[in-house]
């Protein structure tokens, strides 16, 4: 077989399983797929999907399943009761879920005698298959790199390791730093907008403020691994004051302050520890106690 045109099944048509399965006809994969609700096949299959009346047949179809459902309860309900089925099928569960989840769906699949590689897809749908996508992957690496020029029409590949997840685990570290940078700019927003100013004469400023977080990212990574946190250019106490004017600030304008009080509330509990004149990064022990 022609691995550059391999046989690819999806299982999931929603938002971002429709995307996946665009992707790879675009790449010029013969593409399979099968939702629970058969009507979303209709616009596939008019730019050339072949739909399959059952999970069991669309995983008979293709070399390669990409499974993209709601949630780790719907993988369970769809794949699980396929059993021997599944003896010998390639799956990538790129459904959105916990390290847990993903490391009980490839137990349970591995189980039944499939090959499983985990994934997490960190773009928005119009993204999937440009140049701007993301996937990471983890789990099964024979997987990755015997379907590695396929899992590559979705977008650039990073694989992370044996641990089916361990991609899970990246995806809502990422999340977790996006969702609170926008918390942060809107909160933000929200203050000088009292005052007048509008979200777009602030955001140029805070693009900058945004701009020096990769390299402060490193240097906090760089004390967090070596668990020392030097205050030399800056320090907690100094920190705790900043946090308190923002604080102030909030509620002074009627603004919920519940984003810089948590960060001001961890760093005066690390001053009251003795820390006061650590860096910042001496956080991380307070948001993860020995």
């Amino acid at each position: 077989m022609d691995i550059e045109n391999e046989p690819v099944t999806v299982l999931g048509l929603g938002a971002m399983g429709a995307a996946l399965a665009r992707a790879l006809l675009r790449a010029g994969h013969p593409v399979t797929v099968w939702n629970r609700t058969s009507a979303r096949a209709e616009a596939l299959v008019a730019e050339g999907a072949r739909v399959a009346p059952d999970p069991a047949a669309a995983v008979a179809a293709g070399a390669l399943t990409v499974v993209c459902l709601l949630d780790d309860a719907a993988v369970a309900a769809v794949l699980d009761p396929l059993g021997e089925d599944l003896a010998g099928a390639t799956l990538v569960n790129l459904t959105s879920g916990t390290p847990e989840q993903a490391r009980d769906a490839a137990a349970r699949l591995t189980h039944l005698g499939a090959d499983v590689l985990a994934g997490t897809i960190m773009v928005p749908t119009p993204l999937v298959g440009t140049p701007d996508a993301l996937v990471l992957y983890s789990g099964a690496a024979g997987v990755h790199e015997e379907h590695r020029t396929t899992l590559e029409a979705l977008g650039r590949t990073d694989y992370l390791g044996a641990d089916p997840g361990r991609a899970a685990l990246f995806d809502l570290g990422m999340l977790d730093v996006f969702f609170a940078g926008m918390a942060s700019f809107l909160h933000a927003a929200a203050i000088v907008g009292r005052d007048g100013i509008s979200g777009a004469d602030f955001a140029p400023y805070a693009e900058q403020v945004a701009a020096i977080l990769p390299a402060t990212f490193r240097g906090l990574a760089a004390d967090v691994d070596a668990a020392s946190h030097p205050g030399d250019e800056d320090n907690l106490i100094m920190n705790a004051a900043a946090l308190a004017h923002i604080v102030a600030a909030s509620r002074s304008r009627g603004v919920d302050p519940a984003v810089p009080e948590l960060v001001h509330r961890l760093a005066q509990r690390a001053i009251d520890r003795g820390h006061g004149a650590d860096g910042f990064s001496r956080l991380v022990e307070e948001f993860a106690p020995a």
